[in-house]
């Protein structure tokens, strides 16, 4: 049974593209758990995460658009959630395949893309979009620019989801993974970025899925942009003990090294590695929470923990060092 907020939402028909990734799992099992009508799209390649019971899957390329309206046929939607565009090409192609087949296109940019370092927090949607740190982030940014102008010009029902760091139990949120893990089992010190100070947000899947699932078919969210986080953050030294608790070890050798030092030898990681006070990121969940009020964060980072490594202790399989 929904809640009084979620009663006024009649079950929508909605199309999820992607469908077994971290976020959109957990979306797409709430979402049939509500008695939503939801299909996904996808290329049938992914057997990490299984398809919620009750959804229908279709199998196609989104980056090949004659083989989505071949399969898609004259469908039409209340709904369409995107979790695979990343770059302008592929927010266009997309823009272009459900133009006029549905109610609201749901592309899912990235927090990241929220200014870097912040200048004021907490983080909101008013929160200018910066970051010259991350390639990601600025393409997510140009998806946004693109959509934005369609939705002014050509009243493109867009709605932009804006998710920060988001787990479920098969990812480790530290940058050694399972690797830091087993060290911390041994005895062995674990490389933290930075002094450890800065505050991070982590939000379980399933926390998320509440949100997001809440705004879906809502017109009022069309032409709107949300941020979906917890509002639990804590600095990285703490979501390194809550690992090592979990893991069994009462006090971790934590290491920190610099962010500069991990990026003068690792091109990849450095830029994104930013452990010092001055790159907290904390959001305001207040414009989501008056769209769907009864969405609560309600899975604090130290069960979500003992859930990532009670899973990789039961998959040895998953456990590279």
């Amino acid at each position: 049974m929904l809640g009084k907020a979620a009663d006024t939402v009649s079950p929508r028909n909605i199309l999820f593209i992607g469908g077994t990734g971290v976020i959109s799992t957990s979306a797409a099992e709430r979402a049939v758990a509500l008695g939503h009508r939801l299909t996904i799209l996808n290329r049938g390649r992914s057997a990490g995460r299984p398809v919620p019971d009750g959804a229908e899957v279709l199998h196609a390329d989104i980056r090949e658009p004659a083989a989505v309206r071949e399969v898609l046929g004259g469908r039409e939607f209340d709904a369409v959630a995107d979790f695979i565009s990343y770059t302008p090409d592929q927010a266009r192609t997309a823009m272009e395949l459900f133009r006029g087949r549905t109610g609201q296109y749901v592309f899912i940019s990235s927090a990241s893309a929220y200014q870097k370092p912040p200048t004021t927090l907490p983080i909101r949607e008013s929160t200018p979009l910066k970051n010259p740190f991350w390639q990601y982030s600025r393409d997510k940014i140009a998806c946004e620019e693109l959509l934005w102008e369609a939705y002014r010009e050509q009243d493109f029902p867009v709605t932009v989801v804006r998710p920060s760091h988001t787990y479920d139990r098969t990812k480790i949120a530290m940058v050694g993974g399972w690797t830091d893990i087993h060290r911390m089992r041994a005895g062995l010190p674990v490389l933290v970025h930075g002094d450890g100070t800065s505050l991070w947000t982590l939000t379980h899947s399933r926390d998320f899925a509440k949100a997001f699932v809440g705004l879906l078919g809502r017109p009022q969210a069309i032409g709107e942009s949300y941020t979906i986080t917890s509002d639990e953050f804590l600095p990285w030294n703490q979501i390194y003990g809550l690992f090592a608790r979990a893991a069994g070890v009462a006090e971790p050798e934590l290491f920190h090294v610099s962010s500069e030092t991990i990026a003068a030898h690792s091109a990849e990681l450095g830029p994104n590695l930013l452990g010092d006070r001055s790159h907290s990121v904390v959001f305001d969940n207040s414009k989501i929470k008056a769209l769907v009020p009864d969405f609560t964060a309600t899975i604090p980072f130290a069960d979500g923990a003992r859930e990532i490594v009670e899973w990789h202790d039961r998959h040895p399989e998953l456990q590279v060092v």
